[in-house]
């Protein structure tokens, strides 16, 4: 759980040892003289002598500590006073039990080469019986507990921080006040939020502590919204939006704090994630719609009566019509001012979202096309004719078909260097999009591959078999299958993924959560009470703070409805992620 540093209650520096016995005390005041006996040769001598006679090197060593854990001013850094008892018993037994050659002994030592010294002290050592070595084990050991971090420069000091992970820095803002100034460090923060993806809070939620580095508290924030997933009960005060009546929800979106959803009941609507609120609906298709997409103020989407609507997302307003397909607009990908549109016409249509006219036609399946990506540069297609092709859109030139499955091709992923596609014939393969060579083949699922997501290298597949994989697609391997006891017990209808989660939807009924990198089940954050009776979570979206689910069913046991989930720090403002 995530330790917050920011208490009001004074933390005692443990780093230096407090000196309670005497045998340390004597082993941090003999480690000091020695240091002066062999820093000054002949002349330090009678000077190391005469201290250890009178006391007085011991007491310049007490007011040197004292000066040094006295409070300071730098930083606005106050330190604990060091312990005098341990230094004035130490002193008062070295007066006391002085053997009568030792002063002879000290002269001879501090003549020979520190090789001799080497020598000198294994011998001693191979001669003092088991009690006087345990001694000066005592003696030696608090030498090695200083407070290495409060001594170095403080750019050094940050340096050597931010090699900790940050749990272990809010154990260290524990330790004193010098550590905890240096804990709370902008820089150090920073690079730690860079390194997880975290981008700058722009307001502090009110529940979270005052803190004065706001990159820490972005961190903060970020660690409890994590732990949020994995264990708040969040399904017991969900959302629930109600609108488009018993019907299915074919498409689903989360944009900034607005979710986009398109029915078969020919309309889209938008939603306010915080409130719950239909805040439009966007009437003018006649049939259903069937794929969407929004962009800032844009919503773009097709249906089964042929046409592509452009939808102004704040007043509601639809701004052009594209006509052109000859069947349902089965799929699209909006980019800038560009959209590409696959039919069950088989072909492909790229259009200018501002003239509303079309630019091109990409014509050469032979089947309907069922899915589509587009990056501003490329256009990948995949089509019920077993092929997935690449265009050039501002030729309609197809630069490569992409043939080696057997069966129809229903998901595709394209980062701008790889092709992934999955099809009915129960494998996913990884192609080249620069040569179109086939680089991997990853079978090990039985049925249709039915979602696919990409992030960098690491793939995550559903299926029909009800099983999800996870693929690294650059060495083609398997790394984990998210099944065992807790898998779904139908098949998956949507997934997505992000750097820690996977989070996986279901005919069962039922959105499960998955550690990604180990691939154990974390827990059910839906469950439907209809489920295994026709109870169906269609599609999910999430957010990094929220979850939105399409509930129905097929034979009326369940209300059509999206379902949001709330993972959020209480008290974050509603507006900054608007």
């Amino acid at each position: 759980m995530l330790i917050l540093e920011d208490e009001e209650e004074e933390a005692v520096c443990t780093c230096v040892p407090n000196h309670e016995s005497e045998n340390e005390a004597c082993a941090e005041e003999e480690n000091y003289e020695a240091e002066v006996a062999g820093s000054s040769g002949s002349d330090s001598e009678h000077q190391y002598d005469e201290s250890i006679q009178s006391g007085d090197e011991v007491d310049r060593f007490r007011r040197k500590r004292k000066a040094d854990d006295s409070p300071s001013t730098g930083d606005g850094v106050v330190k604990k006073p060091f312990s005098e008892t341990g230094v004035e018993s130490c002193r008062n037994n070295m007066q006391q039990n002085n053997p009568p050659d030792l002063r002879h002994w000290l002269n001879k030592f501090v003549q020979w080469s520190p090789a001799e010294r080497k020598v000198a002290i294994d011998s001693l050592i191979v001669r003092c019986a088991p009690d006087q070595v345990r001694h000066m084990m005592q003696a030696i050991e608090p030498l090695f507990q200083r407070d290495f971090i409060s001594l170095l420069p403080r750019e050094l000091a940050l340096t050597v921080l931010g090699y900790l992970e940050p749990v272990d820095l809010f154990r260290a803002a524990q330790t004193c006040r010098y550590w905890r100034f240096l804990t709370d460090d902008k820089l150090l923060w920073k690079e730690k939020c860079r390194r997880k993806g975290i981008g700058p809070m722009r307001k502090r939620p009110s529940s979270m502590p005052d803190t004065a580095c706001s990159w820490k508290a972005a961190y903060m924030r970020h660690h409890v919204i994590e732990n949020n997933w994995r264990f708040k009960r969040s399904a017991e005060t969900a959302k629930f939006l109600k609108g488009h009546d018993d019907h299915v929800i074919t498409c689903l979106q989360f944009y900034g704090n607005k979710i986009l959803s398109g029915s078969d009941d020919t309309t889209l609507k938008v939603w306010s994630a915080n409130t719950g609120r239909c805040l439009l609906t966007l009437v003018g298709h006649t049939g259903g719609v069937w794929s969407s997409q929004m962009v800032g103020r844009i919503v773009i989407s097709g249906s089964t009566d042929r046409t592509l609507r452009v939808w102004d997302a704040y007043t509601g307003a639809c701004l052009k019509t594209l006509t052109g397909h000859t069947s349902t607009v089965r799929c699209m990908r909006l980019y800038k001012d560009r959209v590409v549109s696959g039919s069950r016409d088989a072909t492909l249509r790229v259009w200018s979202v501002s003239e509303g006219k079309c630019l091109r036609v990409l014509v050469g399946h032979l089947a309907a096309v069922r899915c589509v990506q587009y990056d501003g540069r490329l256009v990948v297609s995949g089509a019920y004719d077993y092929y997935v092709k690449v265009w050039n859109p501002e030729t309609a030139e197809c630069l490569h078909t992409l043939a080696s499955h057997t069966n129809r091709i229903y998901s595709l992923q394209f980062d701008g260097v790889h092709v992934i596609s999955g099809s009915l014939d129960t494998s996913i393969k990884v192609w080249d999009v620069e040569t179109g060579a086939l680089k991997h083949t990853l079978n090990g699922h039985r049925s249709l591959i039915s979602g696919m997501e990409l992030r960098s290298n690491i793939l995550v597949s559903g299926n029909a078999d009800s099983t999800v994989k996870v693929w690294d697609i650059n060495t083609g391997q398997c790394l984990h299958t998210l099944s065992g006891s807790n898998k779904h017990q139908s098949a998956v209808t949507s997934l997505q993924s992000n750097s820690r989660f996977v989070i996986t939807s279901s005919d069962d009924g039922t959105v499960k959560l998955w550690d990604l990198k180990t691939g154990e089940f974390i827990r059910n954050l839906v469950t439907l009470g209809s489920g295994g009776s026709g109870g169906v979570v269609w599609r999910i979206r999430a957010s990094p703070t929220k979850l939105v689910c399409a509930v129905g069913s097929r034979n009326g046991t369940e209300e059509t409805k999206l379902m949001v989930l709330d993972f959020d720090v209480p008290g974050a403002c509603l507006k900054c992620e608007d």
